[in-house]
């Protein structure tokens, strides 16, 4: 929801798992690293809002996959916010975050 409000496109749970298996987009959790530890969208990088810039691929033409904890969460779109304007072409948010991934019953990783 507040991603909209930002301009940005979002991504449902659903949706996001039915492109993981078209293609590989890049995608990063930004929630904190025992959260990620404890459950993240397959594949995901886990990235602190403030790096995330800082990793992200070299091609501009990547998709992006930016997701944190819930719709009420704003670490996701100012993360794809930023990445837009550092030139990436294909960004997005997934604004139901983990919690909506889960209540979606999809698979997730975790690392203990």
């Amino acid at each position: 929801m507040f991603a909209m409000l930002m301009g940005l496109k979002t991504i449902a749970p659903r949706e996001l798992h039915a492109r993981m298996r078209e293609a590989s987009p890049t995608i990063i959790d930004l929630n904190a690293p025992a959260a990620w530890r404890k459950a993240h969208v397959p594949g995901a990088l886990n990235l602190a809002p403030d790096h995330a810039a800082s990793a992200l691929p070299a091609d501009l033409d990547t998709s992006l996959v930016f997701y944190c904890s819930n719709p009420l969460c704003t670490k996701a779109p100012r993360a794809a916010r930023r990445a837009r304007q550092l030139g990436y072409t294909d960004v997005r948010v997934m604004s139901a975050g983990i919690t909506g991934w889960v209540d979606a019953r999809l698979p997730v990783a975790s690392a203990s």
